[in-house]
């Protein structure tokens, strides 16, 4: 078998990340490890001699997706396409928003502040992904875990859905209650008492989908 590159280590590691529809810094956080270890800024230093990732922390990462060291090397192998299957996700992280609006004003992403993550089987065109970041989701959502929202699906009662005011709040949350001129949401953070909403201060909702948690 040929040596492996430092190309094609960290080539499996972005593999094995998106095989769990995790970001790599969310596959880092599920493994117990810095959520920065395996950014593309850790792979080379400042004088631009490669880095490559500890065996301690390969080892913590393929216990935590149960994945064996055969299955990452046979992710260094073949075309990219073949490794990731469904398709590409634009992925916010919602600690990295800043100044920058990261919705366009129909609600599809747009801005600086998007990554990507692949996801399989999912047919809703305008389909992003979200990662939480913090504490602020608790006890429904952890930080690192992933949601996937498709604005095409209806939204219906008891849904747990993404809403963005018109004034740029984004709100993660049960859908209680919605009528032609208010919609109820109950956010998942532990102890936030039910909020409603006008439906003219509503920019949109959508529902989300999947978790990977």
């Amino acid at each position: 078998m040929p040596m492996l590159t430092h190309a094609d280590v960290w080539r499996a590691i972005d593999r094995l990340a998106e095989r769990h529809g995790l970001s790599t810094s969310g596959l880092a956080r599920k493994a117990g490890l810095d959520p920065t270890t395996f950014n593309k800024s850790k792979r080379a230093t400042a004088d631009g001699r490669l880095r490559w990732p500890s065996t301690e922390s390969i080892a913590k990462v393929l216990s935590a997706t149960g994945s064996s060291l055969g299955e990452l090397v046979g992710l260094t192998e073949g075309d990219a396409q073949t490794a990731r299957p469904g398709r590409r996700l634009p992925l916010l992280h919602l600690g990295a928003v800043g100044t920058d609006e990261p919705f366009d004003p129909s609600g599809d992403p747009a801005g600086p502040a998007w990554d990507a993550t692949d996801f399989p089987q999912l047919d809703d065109p305008r389909a992003f992904a979200i990662e939480i970041s913090g504490d602020g989701q608790l006890p429904v959502y952890r930080d690192g875990d992933l949601l996937v929202v498709t604005p095409a699906a209806t939204a219906r009662r008891g849904d747990r859905v993404l809403l963005r005011t018109r004034a740029g709040a984004l709100v993660l949350g049960s859908l209680t209650r919605q009528t032609a001129t208010r919609i109820d949401i109950t956010p998942f953070a532990n102890g936030a008492e039910a909020q409603s909403y006008e439906r003219e201060d509503v920019a949109w909702i959508a529902r989300i989908r999947w978790a990977c948690q």
